[in-house]
């Protein structure tokens, strides 16, 4: 028998964030879109009339905190497993969302390997059937779920200067030219240039050319929130 698609239903509030989580849900092999909403009333209408896995949740709605949905959703009977949106950090936050049923926590912004990595273990945990042979075979079962591989970084990248480079961006209002990161982070113009493209490739940042000026025109790069 061939196994079906994980249904997977993504609710997140900005609209042009949840076509973009759910075109990386659909890129996965395993995995298929049930629908996209964007709030919890969406997401209890959705359960209501179609049969879900996951839930790809945001946990700030304009109609209350997702945490207080998969509450409710479990108070009616809705089993589906939670894998939360975020860009909060709190620790007792998490901790609460565990005790509810949340699998997976995936911090705003992220790539979509980043996302792939957590699909993919969740595929891996869900796909254990059976009876476990013993404390190992237990373990493994679990680590597939709570020990993500972090997403490789290019040869030469480093995650703190990523990091670095990632928080001036998303700072600056209007963009930054390489010249302009290098400046805030501290490094040559040449390094920060390698890390801007690299946000480019993965898709959460934009470059322009910046006209205006004698001589050839610099890229400006802008943070562009996925």
């Amino acid at each position: 028998m061939i196994p079906s698609d994980i249904r997977v239903l993504v609710v997140e509030d900005d609209p042009v964030a949840a076509d973009a989580h759910a075109l990386y849900v659909g890129r996965v092999p395993g995995f298929t879109v049930s629908g996209t909403v964007h709030s919890g009333a969406g997401a209890r209408r959705h359960l209501e009339q179609h049969a879900v896995d996951l839930l790809l949740l945001d946990l700030y709605l304009p109609d209350g905190h997702g945490l207080q949905l998969v509450r409710t959703l479990r108070a009616a009977g809705h089993t589906a497993d939670i894998i939360a949106v975020t860009s909060a950090r709190d620790l007792a936050m998490v901790r609460e969302g565990v005790s509810l049923g949340v699998v997976q926590y995936v911090l705003k912004p992220f790539t979509f390997a980043t996302l792939r990595d957590r699909l993919t273990r969740y595929a891996e945990f869900r796909a254990a059937t059976g009876e476990a042979s013993g404390q190992d075979e237990v373990d493994r079962a679990i680590a597939a779920l709570r020990a993500p591989r972090p997403a490789a970084l290019p040869k030469g990248l480093t995650a703190a200067t990523l990091h670095a480079v990632t928080t001036v961006l998303r700072d600056s209002g209007s963009g930054l030219t390489a010249t302009e990161a290098a400046a805030d982070v501290g490094i040559s113009r040449i390094t920060a240039r390698r890390y801007l493209e690299h946000l480019v490739e993965s898709g959460r940042a934009a470059r322009a050319p910046q006209y205006g000026q004698v001589g050839r025109p610099e890229l400006r790069y802008r943070w562009s929130g996925h």
